[in-house]
């Protein structure tokens, strides 16, 4: 049998229970069917890719060379077309940042993932879901790319169970986190405020503890206080919850909004974002480092549930990148 970085190729011939136990022997599943690596395969994964066996660096926690081609046979196995492997790659990269924290996130007994939200052109082209059901199953493209991201982490960087990951229960992110930014907000796209442009084709990966869902404070969110006041609740809940109220510091929040919630808050005269993220750092005694370290991200589909993504309490900032 030949390989690839290590791992193992599988023939075209070879039948698919036979592939799923080569995999699993290989310790590269994380517990869902694997598309078999073949030749063919991971070749039209990375055609095109220059230097595609470069080290673009050394992923924590038990420091796997992260390459192209590394990269590539983590988004076969996952189910991701070629068209995707930049998108992963580069998100691979970013997670490298010191301030991200992978070691942290990847090794905490806690629930931290890491979540991968795309913004702009790209991610029309890829079809990754900013509607209905943006965070839960049913899209191709935001199931393999954020699976494949989870598998960079356990099978390059080497976060497998009682081995790197030490999670004392994990949660559902660590198979698949990935969505996009809606392009039809009435705010500034994250993309803008961080100095890349309007609608450009970028991305942010964030460290999360998971998701919850908040809901206007009167049922529908009459009034921006309505729609935001159950957010700095759970925004100093969360503090709390996560042991962050015994550090002096405080870092970045996340918070989800459908466009719906988003468009009720811009219709009041002058509510735009900075008031937003105003209202939520003053309300909730200094949740954040500042009101530009709240985000609030628009996507989702019709409705008011808003969510929220506790930033991990370990310590870890967002990054975001052009692609």
């Amino acid at each position: 049998m030949s390989e690839w970085c290590g791992w193992p190729v599988v023939a075209e011939s070879t039948g698919w229970e036979s592939a799923q136990q080569i995999l699993t022997d290989a310790e590269l599943s994380d517990g869902l069917p694997l598309v078999p690596p073949t030749q063919r395969r991971l070749e039209a994964m990375v055609a095109g890719i220059a230097n595609r066996s470069e080290s673009r660096g050394m992923l924590p926690p038990m420091f796997g060379e992260l390459s192209p081609e590394a990269v590539a046979y983590q988004c076969v196995i996952a189910g991701a077309r070629p068209a995707e492997l930049p998108v992963v790659l580069a998100a691979a990269e970013a997670i490298l940042e010191p301030d991200f924290n992978i070691l942290g996130i990847a090794t905490t007994t806690g629930t931290a993932c890491v979540a991968l939200c795309v913004h702009g052109p790209i991610a029309r082209r890829l079809d990754i879901n900013a509607g209905t059901n943006c965070l839960g199953p049913g899209n191709r493209a935001n199931a393999s790319i954020g699976r494949a991201l989870q598998l960079v982490i356990r099978n390059i960087g080497g976060a497998r169970s009682d081995v790197g990951d030490m999670a004392t229960m994990g949660q559902p992110g660590k198979y698949s986190f990935c969505f996009a930014e809606r392009n039809d907000g009435p705010f500034p796209a994250l993309t803008a405020r961080r100095g890349l442009g309007a609608d450009v084709s970028a991305f942010t990966v964030m460290g999360v503890s998971g998701t919850a869902e908040v809901l206007p404070g009167d049922g529908e969110g009459a009034t921006p206080e309505a729609i935001l006041s159950p957010i700095v609740t759970a925004m100093k809940a969360e503090i709390v919850m996560s042991g962050i109220i015994r550090k002096n510091e405080r870092g970045e929040q996340v918070v989800l909004l459908p466009l719906e919630m988003a468009t009720k808050i811009v219709r009041h005269e002058s509510w735009d974002l900075g008031r937003v993220q105003r209202y939520l750092f003053e309300q909730g005694d200094g949740v954040a480092r500042a009101p530009e370290a709240i985000h609030p991200i628009v996507t989702g589909g019709a409705g008011y549930k808003m969510t929220y993504l506790p930033i991990w309490g370990g310590g870890s900032q967002t990054v975001t990148r052009p692609l």
